[in-house]
């Protein structure tokens, strides 16, 4: 738009130039039409910059005088008609909109010395064109503002978007190796208190080392699911054989696969470390067409009390929640127990 404007003003003041040179206006208009070329070409920039609202007014004004004076020294010509239209687009893009209708109300008043007939004829042309030039420019200036707002907008959703990656890898991390490197450094510990029983000593080290051999097996897990994700199904298959698919499988969301995943993950893990079972199954509903279950059924010696409240039962609980799920376990000493997550989709 400033360069639209530079160019008007120039393409002004060179029809002065024309005009003086056929003879048909005397050179003295020059000297307002170059002020006012200045004012609105280097003055604007200058003006824009500084963004105090009377340093606006008083260089509108000062605009409005120089195209005033070409305008009544040129006698009304084509350049000074140019200028007052460059003058009412400046005057939008810096001042109230109060101030740009007193401005377009004022500029046919400037034909007011002309026979009434012409002077009526020439003042409403002057403010057709003028009315014409506040609003386009005010509409361009409520595009631009869409767009910046729009850029924002994109900027703050890229911003969330990064956000909510964070925090997705924090409870991966945390669902995952968190859980295995606590149980290493457990084990470890244990072991430095045992030194001197060497059979204890080498068991905890032993259990240890198959922790930290867990916890590389996650890390290739995460890393492979984010070069090349696999489907669900295939990715329950993966963890363990004993896993049965219920419905016709259908696409998911991200988030929603993850957390299912991150269920059986930890169901299996709780199995093998705790349960004292000879038998773990995974089960994949997808029978109900609102929403998807999976289910990780044990046969070992089961859970006193029902739930529990570990950090990676409270982790699974907080994904299903955010994704309108939830999260339950059912259990009985003796009998087993089944987690199950459900979750929309």
């Amino acid at each position: 738009m400033k360069a639209a404007m530079a160019a008007l003003t120039v393409a002004a003041f060179v029809t002065l130039l024309v005009d003086v040179a056929g003879g048909s206006r005397e050179p003295v208009v020059l000297v307002p039409g170059a002020i006012f070329l200045v004012l609105a070409t280097l003055g604007y920039e200058w003006v824009t910059r500084q963004a105090r609202r009377r340093l606006s007014y008083a260089y509108i004004i000062g605009l409005f005088l120089c195209g005033f004076a070409v305008f009544v020294v040129s006698e009304a010509s084509v350049g000074s008609t140019l200028m007052l239209v460059v003058l009412v687009i400046q005057a939008t893009l810096t001042v109230p909109l109060a101030a740009v209708v007193v401005l377009v109300v004022l500029l046919p008043l400037f034909h007011a010395g002309m026979d009434l007939s012409e002077g009526v004829r020439e003042g409403l042309g002057l403010f057709a064109a003028a009315v014409f030039a506040a609003v386009l420019t005010k509409l361009l200036m409520r595009e631009q503002q869409a767009r910046q707002a729009l850029a924002r907008a994109q900027r703050e959703v890229e911003r969330l978007a990064a956000s909510e990656e964070r925090n997705r890898i924090a409870r991966d991390i945390h669902d995952g190796l968190g859980h295995s490197l606590t149980v290493v450094q457990m084990q470890i510990k244990a072991a430095r208190a045992v030194l001197s029983q060497p059979a204890k000593a080498d068991e905890m080290l032993g259990k240890a080392q198959d922790q930290a051999e867990e916890a590389l097996r996650e890390v290739r897990r995460s890393v492979g699911a984010l070069r090349s994700p696999v489907p669900l199904p295939e990715a329950l298959k993966r963890l363990t054989d004993e896993t049965t698919i219920v419905g016709r499988a259908r696409p998911l969301a991200a988030e929603a696969e993850e957390s299912l995943f991150r269920a059986a993950q930890e169901g299996l893990t709780n199995v093998h470390k705790h349960a004292h079972a000879t038998r773990a199954e995974l089960f994949l509903d997808f029978s109900d067409p609102d929403c998807v279950r999976l289910e990780v059924r044990d046969n070992g010696t089961g859970v006193a009390g029902g739930d529990t409240g570990g950090f990676g039962l409270l982790g699974l609980r907080e994904r299903a929640a955010r994704l309108g799920g939830r999260l339950t376990l059912e259990s009985a000493p003796g009998a087993g127990a089944t987690l199950r997550m459900e979750v929309p989709g």
